[in-house]
């Protein structure tokens, strides 16, 4: 995915990078359509839901940060 430039100050030198994610099942961010819905422990339902990685980028100026839903997971 080529980002061209800072949504916020419009500056062209992004770094890509990613988030993690240190909830009960560690790995990375991911976006999940739909409202939440939590069960009965509290976590999110996300069984047999869509799931998309997502992309990070941020901007060595203002250190604001860019996040993409793209190219969908598992």
């Amino acid at each position: 995915m080529a980002v061209k430039s800072c949504s916020s100050c419009g500056h062209e030198d992004l770094e890509p990078g990613f988030m993690t994610d240190t909830g009960a099942h560690p790995g990375y961010g991911r976006w999940i359509p739909g409202p939440l819905e939590t069960g009965i422990f509290g976590g999110a339902r996300v069984m047999g839901k869509e799931r998309w990685d997502v992309h990070a980028y941020r901007c060595r100026n203002c250190s604001h940060l860019d996040l993409f839903a793209a190219d969908p997971g598992y």
